[in-house]
């Protein structure tokens, strides 16, 4: 079994650091698996990889194996590493950082109850996600859906083979696949940190002969804008075949300076529940000038309803549903009704086209004096200004209006005032959808995929608002 996963790989399959033990790690770790199973347990596994190697040689020695296999971050703490023991009770344990964690927390290692998908060939391989919202969760995929994501990913490009120089975490979705994009087309992985991309250290990579044109890589908005500042950054960007951009929505101030650069962006909407993207704006449509998320990919459909439950006509802002070969299972350990799709909690529109335009999501929606804000909307236009550095808006409850808006943002000067910046969208936006209260911060607090935690945030403007309102009562305090 294990040789059928390796023997279409070439020497050059995976380029990093150490990739010449990969082989003789992922044997071991099989052999491994195959032992435990013969006690007549399917073991649980928790795979809490930093290196590369490791976690590759991991997960593909308990997907051969047929072993149910947790990908987790290893940079999650004691109260999540909590949660994860609670739901899971593993067997198994891959990784070293774990190891202090796992003697503080208090867990049952017992034989589990055999995790089958009947409908699937191999055990589940579980994708976590939430977190940044207090509470972990695994989506449930198995090697059909992530394959099923990389054919319509090949399809929509017309590429015979996937080339990818990665630079996001792998136990990420959007690291994730593309490993397993690479893997099945029998294409080059190529592992580059961030960190070393940051400081300069590219030349180390040139002894591997990469012809930039023909990869993909992929960033999250956070890191296009540390990249976009360097010269030599933005012209090694422009080399590729394509720059997929996803994970958190990008501003337009960011999108004009990657069309100045000439970096072929692609924009992606996806989400970990569907395997990563469903839909895609190819780079000569970014290029071009066009917005939005790009058209549908071969393997995902994308309906438009209202709050009725009527499927909309074309450019007719609705909930997003989604039906896709590479939709998850259910979430750890419940499976979902595969009949149903798969509601979603963002607003969008589909043109004539099919091209995705995407507004936010509803739950984030502000209704202030009986008036619908988008925060996307007033935060495209807050950066605009080219004096904040990042910003998000949110609405917190008010006895007047409802809700109010409020931007909570990073000045670019501690010269930059609320005033001034308020004086800016007069003529930009409606007054109604200007920020009420303003909240200036030296962090927003993004995790690595640009993602904020929004429900921070709320606790950070409840408790500076109620302390301004605190000192406007009593002033002498």
């Amino acid at each position: 079994m294990l040789e059928n996963w390796i023997s279409h790989l070439s020497n050059e399959w995976l380029v990093c650091e150490n990739n010449h033990q990969f082989l003789p790690i992922v044997e071991k770790l099989y052999l491994q698996l195959i032992e435990f199973k013969q006690n007549e347990k399917i073991p649980n596994i928790l795979l809490v990889e930093r290196q590369p190697v490791s976690f590759i040689a991991g997960l593909i020695a308990a997907i051969a194996a047929k072993c149910p296999i947790f990908i987790c971050n290893p940079d999650w703490q004691y109260q999540e590493w909590q949660q994860v023991f609670d739901l899971v009770k593993p067997d198994i344990i891959w990784g070293e950082e774990i190891s202090e964690k796992q003697n503080t927390i208090t867990h049952k290692i017992s034989v589990q109850e055999k995790f089958y998908l009947s409908d699937s060939q191999f055990s589940p391989i579980m994708i976590p996600t939430g977190g940044s919202s207090g509470e972990i969760k695994f989506a449930i995929h198995t090697w059909e859906t992530l394959t099923a994501s990389s054919q319509g990913f090949q399809k929509y490009f017309q590429i015979p083979q996937v080339n990818s120089i990665c630079v996001l975490p792998l136990h990420h979705v959007s690291g994730l696949m593309q490993l397993i994009r690479s893997f099945t087309s029998n294409g080059r992985l190529v592992i580059l940190p961030f960190r070393e991309l940051e400081n300069d250290q590219l030349k180390k990579y040139q002894r591997y002969n990469i012809d930039h044109s023909k990869f993909f890589t992929s960033l999250v908005p956070t890191q296009l804008q540390r990249l976009i500042q360097k010269s030599d950054s933005s012209r090694w960007l422009s080399q590729f075949k394509t720059v997929l951009l996803g994970g958190a929505p990008a501003w337009d101030e960011l999108l004009s300076k990657a069309r100045y650069y000439n970096i072929p962006l692609a924009l992606t909407y996806g989400m970990t529940e569907t395997a990563s993207q469903v839909a895609t704006l190819k780079p000569e449509d970014f290029l071009k000038g066009k917005l939005g998320c790009g058209q549908v990919l071969p393997h995902a459909k994308v309906y438009i309803y209202n709050n009725k439950k009527y499927k909309l006509k074309s450019n007719k802002i609705g909930k997003l549903n989604i039906d896709a070969q590479s939709l998850f299972l259910g979430y750890y350990p419940h499976i979902r009704n595969k009949s149903e799709s798969l509601k979603v909690d963002d607003l969008g529109l589909l043109d004539e086209e099919n091209y995705l335009y995407v507004m936010g999501r509803d739950s984030d929606k502000i209704i202030t004096g009986g008036e619908n804000v988008y925060p996307l909307e007033v935060e495209s236009a807050i950066r605009q200004t080219e004096m904040v550095s990042d910003i998000c808006v949110i609405g917190v409850a008010d006895k007047i209006w409802g809700e109010a808006v409020t931007a909570i943002y990073v000045p670019k000067s501690t010269d930059i005032t609320s005033s001034e910046l308020k004086s800016q969208l007069t003529i930009k936006i409606s007054k109604f959808k200007i920020p009420k209260y303003w909240i200036p911060v030296s962090s927003l607090g993004r995790n690595s995929q640009g993602k904020i935690n929004r429900q921070k945030l709320h606790e950070i403007a409840r408790n500076k608002l109620s302390l301004n309102l605190t000192k406007s009562q009593n002033p002498k305090s």
